[in-house]
């Protein structure tokens, strides 16, 4: 079984900045492309980030692009989201995902989430 436990969320102001990291625990987590997902109230769970094994073919979503950026430490088992120059419409529940399958930015593709870590950004 595999457990993904986010943390780093918080409430700040517009501009500021945050890391999220997220803690993996089982044997595959190396192998499998890992993400950033996010919910505000009354919409959908959207696509925020994916980085693949290597750590050298990370995506974002158009929203996020340029001032998010996805890392991850095989060797620590983590994955992070530094997020920066905030904006209010960034508030959510931030959630981290695995998969092993294509297209790994798809909801519906991911095999493992967290719990989620909430993010707030005040104007």
């Amino acid at each position: 079984q595999v457990q993904l436990v986010e943390s780093g969320g918080g409430l700040v102001q517009a501009g500021d900045s945050l890391r999220l990291s997220c803690a993996a625990s089982g044997r595959t987590f190396s192998r499998s492309f890992m993400g950033w997902f996010r919910q505000a109230p009354g919409k959908e769970r959207e696509f925020v980030a994916t980085i693949d094994w290597s750590g050298s073919f990370p995506s974002y979503a158009n929203s996020v692009k340029g001032r998010f950026t996805i890392s991850r430490d095989n060797a620590k088992n983590s994955v992070y989201l530094q997020m920066n120059s905030l904006k209010p419409e960034d508030t959510a529940a931030y959630y981290c995902a695995a998969t092993q399958r294509l297209p790994v930015q798809l909801i519906r593709n991911q095999d493992y989430w967290g719990q989620g870590t909430q993010v707030t950004v005040s104007s």
